[in-house]
């Protein structure tokens, strides 16, 4: 699989990327510097490709370079900063 290009959308509060011509996206509410992680979607054909893990990876990245923090709310982001505790540190 080619590299994804995940662009930031920080007007739509939102990390997307379109993989075989589908939208995947990961979709936060930014408040007093907390990134409030509210929804991840990847169409179901395109599930178990790591896809919603390299989002969510790239809007913790992006709250670490800004010194944001996170609050996971989706269960998906919540799953996902459980099997990363190195992401600990940014959680709100």
């Amino acid at each position: 699989m080619n590299p994804l290009q995940i662009e930031h959308l920080p007007d739509r509060g939102r990390f997307q990327t379109r993989v075989e011509g589908q939208l995947c996206v990961a979709d936060y509410r930014l408040a007093d510097g907390v990134m409030a992680v509210t929804h991840t979607e990847v169409p179901p054909a395109l599930q178990g490709r790591g896809i919603a893990g390299a989002l969510v990876q790239a809007l913790l990245d992006h709250a670490g370079a800004n010194g944001l923090k996170v609050r996971p709310l989706c269960s998906y982001a919540r799953a996902y900063v459980r099997r990363h505790p190195e992401s600990a540190a940014l959680l709100a």
